[in-house]
């Protein structure tokens, strides 16, 4: 169990680097790894959407586990992304991460099988109760075809293996509901870079970010700000990071952030199929992003 409940504001949805026949690119996973954590990042969540978890092995995910917890442990809190549409299978797996040491598991709502809302709670009550390590729910409705009732969420955050939420359902009325409903101490983190200033003010406790990559001093810098009165401050820097948190969802993630981070000189950005390479006026909009921001060698 973490020391504290809380992950820290900035937590990087890390992308999964692939080698040039397929397989994961562990030995650059390390470096983006110590490289996000110099950036601002407080934790790095591995196997989630943005690192395909969807075309990784478990014993792929298992491996980035360790490489990533050896390089980092310490310096970050790390997040397995061990969800799965199986709640056999999500157990095991989050049994497998607790034993190597991990702060967290992120857990997706179980998709394709488009459980009820009890089959919903259920599934996420079993996985809390069969380890010891803390869980966030992860609310997104947009790939998994079923999203969680606020109602719901706040049956699940009387469970004390259940620290929080990333809810990245898109609508600001979902976080104003379930803030309403749970304790003060339940984590809400913006799923959605975009939507993180707006949902700190209806109380979330920071964002899982896509675009910490490439901006995370900024990121915990525009929290910072809010955090500490200078509303002004936070908007400047929210609305100049704006046109890049959008080019970067131009294309389904996570082909605009490895297009981005191509860019600066980072191998191993190539994606696994079905999902592919974002097109040439998307990789051009997020040029002139990082451009804008000085962010190209």
């Amino acid at each position: 169990m973490p020391t504290s409940p809380f992950l820290g504001p900035v937590l990087t949805a890390m992308v999964t680097p692939f080698s040039s026949t397929g397989g994961v690119d562990y030995a650059t996973a390390e470096k983006l790894a110590v490289h996000l954590v110099d950036q601002g990042s407080d934790g790095l969540v591995l196997a989630g959407t943005t690192g395909e978890s969807p075309t990784l092995t478990w014993t792929e995910e298992y491996e980035l586990f360790q490489v990533v917890l050896k390089a980092v442990g310490g310096r970050a809190r790390l997040i397995a992304g061990t969800g799965s549409n199986c709640t056999r299978e999500a157990i095991e797996a989050t049994q497998k991460a607790a034993r190597l040491g991990l702060d967290c598991s992120l857990q997706v709502c179980p998709y394709y099988n488009k459980p009820s809302q009890e089959g919903l709670y259920q599934h996420f009550v079993q996985i809390a109760r069969a380890s010891d390590l803390p869980i966030l729910i992860y609310n997104i409705p947009g790939r998994t075809g079923v999203g969680l009732t606020a109602e719901t969420v706040a049956r699940l955050a009387l469970e004390p293996g259940i620290l929080g939420i990333k809810e990245a359902s898109g609508t600001v009325d979902q976080t104003m509901a379930i803030r309403a409903l749970v304790s003060p101490e339940f984590l809400i983190y913006s799923g959605d870079d975009a939507l993180t200033l707006p949902l700190l003010s209806l109380g979330a406790c920071g964002v899982i970010s896509v675009a910490s990559h490439l901006v995370g001093p900024h990121i915990q810098r525009l929290i910072a700000c809010y955090r500490q009165g200078d509303s002004a401050e936070a908007q400047r820097i929210h609305y100049r990071l704006y046109p890049l948190f959008k080019a970067l969802f131009l294309c389904t993630n996570p082909s605009p952030v490895k297009a981005a981070l191509a860019c600066q000189g980072w191998a191993g950005m190539s994606l696994r199929l079905p999902l592919v390479a974002a097109l040439l006026p998307v990789v051009t909009e997020i040029k002139n992003c990082l451009a804008e921001l000085e962010l190209l060698p």
